[in-house]
């Protein structure tokens, strides 16, 4: 046991030191708060404090009517002028950054013109006029209806079963499971070469002779795949905590997400799920590495059984449409498909508990068979160099008692 303590750890020490982890590890964090920080520029830019102009020949707006906003959100100043001619020559001396043109007859029509320089109004500029405008439509109203009317309507978004419901302050919860879907599948993606290479290194360098005196075939894969887990993990571990670096810092500077809430349950199906279906890749992976020769023709297989994993994405409008019919039940619980059935459901619908239940205990036992199967075959090809193991050869060695 001690030997596959050392072997995981001799993998991990030994992958998280290579120069190519620490730059995808730490690429994709810096990607997200590249993008982080010109989101917050370009809402800081479009948030400057130059006053919206306005021509009212409606006579709608009064000055003294303020809209009610939040504590921390400030409004753009307005400044009235009595003719087109005036406001154009104040955005020309850029007193102010947009005009605002309210026509005589707008009570019927309920259209506006937008006159500015090269850059079209920021959507705080408009929401801002906006909400001094139906502040002003609404004064006449009783103060139910008024506020009513200047908080607009609340969107609500519902599956398609009715067991899911979202408005428009927490509408990020409902992309939540199908990024963390897309994010398993990139995890997959870019550890797949790290699992091909569990043992095709050994077997091109001639050193699996020297190792299997040591370890069993068990221990030695078992070993290499927990190191590989811990990578993985790790990987994780960083991009999500960069992750919430960045959306607790957007947050300050983007309204929208403020609102964005931890889905403790989904998170809680995550972690069961993403160890065992991890663990499944590896036995997968690793029994092709240990049936091939070369590490390029083991990515060709494993580019085609990857397509077993990419399933449920083909049926996305069948997610939207009915996310509890028996196609989705049996991705469900088919073991290549479980886990991201399970989180692109989750989005849609309330997935029943025994399904849960049932498509965890069938990705364990698969999980378990594909480390067991993946050490049988490398006990057979682990001596074999320059010679393939045939599918018939790989079943004899499952199958084999010896």
């Amino acid at each position: 046991m001690r030997n596959f303590w050392l072997l995981a750890r001799h993998e991990y020490r030994k992958l998280v030191s290579k120069r190519s982890f620490l730059v995808g590890t730490l690429g994709f964090p810096l990607i997200i708060m590249m993008v982080m920080a010109a989101g917050i520029f370009i809402a800081i830019r479009g948030d400057q404090n130059t006053p919206i102009g306005y021509v009212d020949n409606a006579g709608l707006i009064n000055t003294a009517v303020v809209p009610q906003t939040d504590e921390d959100e400030t409004l753009l100043p307005l400044r009235p002028f009595p003719n087109e001619t005036a406001a154009r020559q104040a955005l020309t001396d850029q007193e102010i950054q947009v005009y605002f043109v309210i026509p005589a007859d707008y009570r019927r029509t309920l259209q506006l013109d937008a006159y500015y320089w090269q850059d079209d109004p920021s959507s705080t500029v408009v929401s801002d006029f906006n909400a001094y405008l139906r502040a002003n439509l609404a004064s006449d109203y009783p103060a139910s209806i008024r506020t009513r009317l200047v908080e607009g309507p609340d969107l609500v978004v519902r599956s398609a079963d009715g067991s899911r419901e979202f408005n428009s302050r927490n509408i990020f919860s409902f992309f939540i499971p199908f990024i963390a879907a897309f994010f398993f599948i990139f995890v997959v993606m870019s550890s797949s070469g790290y699992l091909l290479q569990v043992v095709t290194d050994e077997k091109e360098n001639r050193t699996v002779e020297i190792m299997i005196t040591t370890v069993s075939p068990g221990q030695l894969i078992g070993g290499k795949a927990l190191g590989l887990l811990a990578v993985s993990l790790t990987q994780v571990v960083i991009w999500v905590l960069a992750g919430v670096v960045a959306v607790f810092i957007g947050s300050f500077f983007i309204e929208a997400l403020r609102f964005i809430s931890v889905p403790w349950s989904l998170l809680l199906v995550v972690i069961f799920f993403f160890v065992p279906a991890y663990a499944f890749i590896a036995g997968i992976m690793t029994a092709i590495g240990s049936a091939v020769t070369e590490l390029t023709q083991a990515q060709q297989i494993a580019g085609i059984l990857n397509l077993l994993f990419l399933l449920p994405f083909f049926f996305t409008a069948l997610f939207l449409a009915n996310p509890n019919s028996p196609i989705l039940v049996f991705l469900t619980l088919f073991p290549t498909t479980s886990f991201i059935t399970v989180m692109m459901r989750w989005g849609m619908s309330t997935v029943p508990l025994w399904q849960l239940a049932l498509s965890w205990l069938i990705l364990v036992g698969s999980a378990m068979l594909s480390v067991w199967v993946a050490a049988r075959v490398f006990r057979t090809g682990m001596l074999r160099y320059g010679q393939s193991l045939s599918l018939k050869e790989a079943l004899t060695a499952v199958r084999s008692r010896s």
